[in-house]
């Protein structure tokens, strides 16, 4: 499930204007959409506040989310709560229909990110604090001194082991 289907708000590109500016909090429905998609444990709050201004030959969408959240350990399956205070920026342009999607881009990987391409006339503001979200959510969550100890079991045969009887056969 895509973090974009749990949760949207829309501004079209022409009510934008000098900018507009929102605060967005996400309800119990879209919580457990995120939660589930996210892969949390809990997710008992969601909040960003947005600034969507022009910029150059666009727009640029300046964030911060904060969330409080529980994810589970990866070693010791244990609830990890978690607090997001993250700020993010975007560019975005509207889509060129001159330009066919066959044409190629030329990026630098090691460079700026390029601005997202806006189509359908509207941005999506919550699909950008989910996306934004995902990206802060911590991907092997541990808690603090959390060791993996590998289970004892037998050793596996060793290739050269088949070598080794060789050798005690001459």
């Amino acid at each position: 499930m895509s973090t974009s289907a749990v949760w949207t708000d829309r501004v079209r590109l022409d009510q934008i204007g000098q900018g507009i500016e929102r605060h967005l909090v996400a309800g119990a429905e879209a919580r457990a959409g995120l939660k589930q998609a996210l892969d949390l444990a809990e997710l008992s709050r969601l909040e960003a506040d947005l600034d969507l201004k022009p910029a150059g030959a666009g727009w640029r969408l300046r964030g911060r989310i904060q969330a409080d959240l529980v994810q589970t350990c990866g070693v010791t399956l244990e609830p990890l709560p978690s607090v997001v205070d993250s700020a993010f920026s975007v560019d975005l342009v509207a889509a060129d229909p001159a330009r066919s999607d066959d044409q190629a881009f030329d990026l630098d990987p090691d460079g700026p990110d390029g601005p997202d391409i806006v189509e359908g006339g509207s941005i999506d503001l919550a699909a950008y604090v989910a996306e934004h979200l995902a990206l802060a959510v911590d991907p092997w969550p541990r808690k603090p001194g959390a060791v993996f100890e590998a289970p004892a079991g037998p050793a596996e045969p060793s290739p050269f082991d088949v070598l080794r009887t060789l050798k005690s056969d001459k």
